[in-house]
């Protein structure tokens, strides 16, 4: 059975080299600087993550997202969920759920509050229409890839059927533990899509931080053509630094953008950069222009 301990323990096995390894500032745009529109080709969906522009108050940048196109501001909880439905946007990846990026399903201490974080938040998710919760694997703490694994398993087949019953998505981020998460456990997309396997629930996948694995496993491209049917939503971000995804960085979104749309992808694409230029939205601005292919 593929959600079987034996099963996952041999997709570790066959993929062991992986996993050894201000305010007002919007109305500076107008009607002319809208990106997303009939005319482009719009093969993908653009969402924007919040903590990148903490200094616009939510209704501000809700209101320039609108000008730029974008669908969906995320990393909300469900407080700020109905100010987003009053501009006619989403939130393509909710949150609060969580306890800590550090404390997460891999250790069965935290399994008990988790579920019941999980299980109340994922009805209220369901009704405002929101389809994707974030979650995390949480720190090793000294603890094996396996045993990880076996725990975060555990722990995520607790709230399948209700996720299924309501129809939302339980995404774990990956993230690099070299350099901003050290010690995050779920850093390898070998490790998350073999735990989506184990799970073995359609509710439960990845969330593809481009930033984040170009960091930690690079060969963007052909993993994510490899790893697809496991990924829910990606997140960009320059590297290094995590800055523009301009010239100024060592990727090529657009070629990027491109390997997901080709692999059918019907998801969000967010911008989760912080930006270095004064002027964050025109920072915005470009990103999504580069994403839209």
């Amino acid at each position: 059975m593929k959600n079987s301990r034996r099963s996952a323990i041999k997709k570790i096995a066959g993929n062991a080299a992986m996993l050894t390894a201000a305010g007002s500032v919007f109305n500076r745009l107008n009607a002319s600087d809208k990106i997303l529109d009939e005319k482009t080709k719009g093969a993908l969906s653009h969402s924007v993550c919040k903590w990148c522009y903490n200094d616009i108050p939510l209704e501000d940048l809700c209101k320039a997202s609108e000008k730029l196109g974008l669908s969906s501001i995320e990393l909300l909880g469900p407080n700020d969920w109905e100010t987003l439905q009053k501009y006619g946007l989403t939130c393509a990846m909710g949150n609060g759920a969580e306890i800590s990026l550090t404390e997460g399903f891999n250790h069965t201490e935290h399994h008990d509050q988790l579920v019941k974080n999980y299980s109340e938040i994922i009805p209220i998710a369901a009704k405002a229409g929101i389809k994707n919760v974030i979650c995390f694997s949480g720190n090793r703490k000294g603890m094996d890839d396996e045993t990880g694994m076996i725990n975060s398993a555990k722990g995520l087949r607790k709230l399948m059927p209700l996720a299924e019953q309501h129809g939302v998505t339980l995404v774990m981020e990956l993230l690099n533990s070299k350099v901003n998460h050290r010690d995050y456990q779920c850093d390898h997309t070998a490790w998350g899509s073999a735990l989506c396997e184990m799970v073995g629930s359609e509710r439960f996948k990845l969330l593809y931080d481009i930033y984040h694995m170009q960091i930690m496993e690079g060969d963007v491209i052909a993993t994510i053509k490899k790893f697809n049917p496991y990924i829910a939503h990606y997140h960009t971000g320059g590297v290094p630094g995590r800055n523009e995804i301009d010239e100024s960085q060592e990727l090529y979104y657009p070629a990027i953008m491109k390997a997901i749309a080709e692999t059918g992808f019907k998801g969000f694409v967010a911008q989760e950069f912080i930006p270095k230029r004064e002027d964050k939205l025109a920072s915005l601005k470009q990103g999504i222009d580069i994403c839209n292919i």
